[in-house]
Formats: C-alpha cells, sequence, structure tokens
C-alpha cells in the first residue's frame, strides 16, 4: 500500500505552483478541495487522514464523496465538477509518480 500523504504534499505544494504555474488561487481550491476528500475518506473508513492510502481513494469512495459534497454540503455541480478535476488532476500526477497505482488512476480518471 503507497501513503497518501506524501504524494498529496508535493502536488500541492510543489507540482501544481511551479511545474502547472497554477494561480495561488487554484492550488487553495484544490488543497481545500482535498482537505474535504481527506476528512470524508478518513470518517468513512474509519482511519486518521494521516493514515490513508491511495489505494483506498478509489472510484466508490470519489463517488460518494461527490456526491456527499452535493447532497449535505449543497453544492452546486460546478463545484462539485471542480472538485472532481482536482482529483482528475491528483490521478494524472500520479500515473508518473506511483507506476503501480496506473490502473487505478486510469478508472478515476475516467469518472464522467
Amino acid at each position: 500500500m503507497t501513503a497518501l500523504a506524501p504524494h498529496l504534499a508535493v502536488f500541492l505544494r510543489e507540482h501544481l505552483p511551479r511545474d502547472q504555474q497554477a494561480s495561488p488561487h487554484t492550488c487553495d481550491a484544490y488543497a481545500y478541495g482535498f482537505q474535504l476528500l481527506v476528512s470524508f475518506a478518513a470518517q468513512r473508513l474509519r482511519t486518521r487522514p494521516a493514515s490513508l492510502e491511495i489505494e483506498q481513494i478509489d472510484v466508490p469512495l470519489i463517488l460518494a464523496f461527490l456526491e456527499h459534497i452535493e447532497r449535505d454540503r449543497g453544492n452546486t455541480a460546478r463545484s462539485r465538477n471542480a472538485r472532481l478535476a482536482a482529483v482528475r488532476s491528483f490521478f494524472r500526477f500520479l500515473e508518473y509518480r506511483v507506476p503501480a497505482c496506473l490502473d487505478q488512476a486510469l478508472r478515476v480518471r475516467a469518472i464522467p
């Protein structure tokens, strides 16, 4: 299993601002989206956020998260799609960084 935290930290702190030249606003929005996702996943899986592993962030969990932010948090479809874009971008990053997660990354990126 592969720890989520180190890869997520590199994605948010280095990859987005340096490699993708994302604006500070975009970096903040992605970070907040992942804060919501990590909190949701930790609660659902009954684990600490620091203990989450990439393999646990699978398609059913992501779909449940997207439904949660629309239904329970009252987010619009536009906000939901922005969160999904952040998740897809992270898994695209993982394709190159963690080849063992390639199949999972492809399934996540196929979420409509």
